[in-house]
């Protein structure tokens, strides 16, 4: 088996880059400036996010242009992905979209050795590295380069398409709608489900005015070395749909009251994976461990916001509890721990987050989520298997190695539909390691 992933990761290495070209609007769309907000600012310090997908199949030239082709079409309504960071007369960033901009980059390459199954084998991101453009890129890294690059590698047996979107201008909804609505012109609609609403300040109308500098290298420990940093490991992890019922089932058994609201499948598996993490990073019962979700604010702010709306409409909500009191509880003590936090965070708490932000912006780097810390991003309400463009639904959907720390961990639908979920998760190498024996985190029990 090592020798398998040997030489896998030797294919992958062997990815060569044939063509870069640039792909602009299909129509004159004129200049257009769009003031980003308090919801998008705190991400100009995180990476570009990177989403890798791959197709069994096709012919490699003709899935290019025909993705390229319906690339033109589809930005002429998410014309920003084709636009530049800048910054208005005052020093609030903003969006700036101009005819004469280069526009989104395509690059094209050849890993002809590398099979579609190899890759929907693996479980670590790092391996997928050269498959994705931007690795290591800051978003403010927006002012000069390209919003949205995307890298299609020709396969041994199909395509991968490796795409990195500026965080700094939308969130994981935006990404996977400007996806799916790139997919439906592919396959020869006419027009999108549901054009983008690209009017951000109709969330929030204040103007912060940022002096930002490039940080020291964000990945470096507090002394500057990085050779210091801990050594991390992705894996990826499948919960089958009888996996799930019984974890949801299990977590609800048990409420704290007859009134009770029951836990959701997200609060119930957010539970589960934090109670095993805790476990597993074996921490002293009085160790603090915090549990944090990037959750949309679409529905929370006041007024709402529609679902299309374009942009980052998420905040951060921390939740936190002694590791003692998170292990030796029934899995509904955590589930009603992070149930109560995120059903707090109504309108009122996001003003009050907005506001004080607004009065001292802080610039967060990825990895201040918190200590001993479980991060969720991404969500398995996103349709990431329904991006099919023509030739069939993906046979992987990954994230990429950007934006991760200890504690990350990225949901996605379940590749075998229904109510599975498919769990991305880093962690120190030592503490991954006891996960993967842990049988009752597995649902092997």
């Amino acid at each position: 088996m090592a020798g398998d992933a040997g030489r896998k990761e030797e294919e992958i290495s062997k990815v060569k880059i044939r063509s870069k070209t640039h792909v602009k609007p299909g129509k004159i769309i004129g200049r257009k400036e769009c003031q980003l907000v308090t919801f998008d600012l705190p991400y100009l310090a995180f990476y570009y996010n990177q989403k890798l997908l791959f197709y069994k199949g096709g012919e490699f030239e003709e899935q290019v242009e025909k993705l390229k082709d319906g690339l033109r079409v589809i930005l002429e309504e998410f014309y920003e992905l084709g636009g530049k960071l800048g910054k208005d007369e005052e020093g609030v960033f903003r969006v700036e979209y101009d005819d004469d901009m280069e526009g989104v980059e395509v690059l094209e390459a050849i890993a002809d050795g590398l099979a579609v199954d190899q890759l929907a084998a693996d479980e670590s991101a790092s391996s997928f590295k050269d498959l994705i453009p931007y690795n290591g890129v800051l978003n403010l890294t927006g002012l000069h380069r390209p919003l949205l690059s995307v890298l299609l590698t020709k396969l041994k047996d199909g395509l991968a398409m490796g795409c990195a979107f500026n965080h700094a201008i939308l969130d994981g909804t935006s990404t996977w709608h400007f996806m799916s609505s790139w997919a439906q012109i592919c396959r020869g609609s006419n027009s999108i489900a549901a054009p983008p609403f690209l009017e951000r300040t109709k969330a929030r109308t204040t103007r912060v005015k940022l002096e930002l500098s490039f940080p020291p290298n964000p990945v470096a420990s507090s002394n500057g070395h990085t050779d210091q940093a801990p050594q991390l490991r992705e894996k990826f992890f499948r919960f089958s749909e009888a996996a799930m019922d019984k974890i949801k089932s299990k977590v609800n058994s048990n409420q704290p009251s007859a009134a009770s609201k029951p836990f959701s499948t997200f609060q119930s598996l957010a539970v589960h994976i934090w109670q095993h993490v805790t476990q597993a990073r074996c921490l002293k019962p009085e160790d603090y461990t915090v549990f944090t979700v990037f959750a949309d604010c679409r529905k929370r702010v006041d007024p709402p916001m529609p679902d299309s709306y374009f942009g980052n409409l998420i905040q951060a909500i921390f939740t936190v509890t002694a590791a003692g009191l998170l292990l030796a509880n029934p899995s509904d003590f955590g589930a009603s721990v992070i149930q109560k936090a995120i059903e707090a965070h109504n309108a009122k708490a996001i003003e009050e987050r907005n506001k004080e932000w607004e009065a001292a912006p802080k610039i967060f780097e990825f990895k201040d989520a918190g200590v001993n810390c479980v991060a969720v991003g991404s969500s398995p309400r996103f349709k990431v298997y329904d991006v099919d463009f023509g030739w069939g639904k993906p046979e992987g959907v990954r994230s990429g190695s950007n934006n991760r720390f200890d504690g990350m961990v990225y949901l996605y639908q379940g590749k075998s539909g229904g109510r599975s979920i498919d769990v991305e998760i880093t962690l120190e190498a030592g503490t991954m390691k006891l996960l993967e024996k842990d049988k009752e985190f597995l649902m092997q029990v």
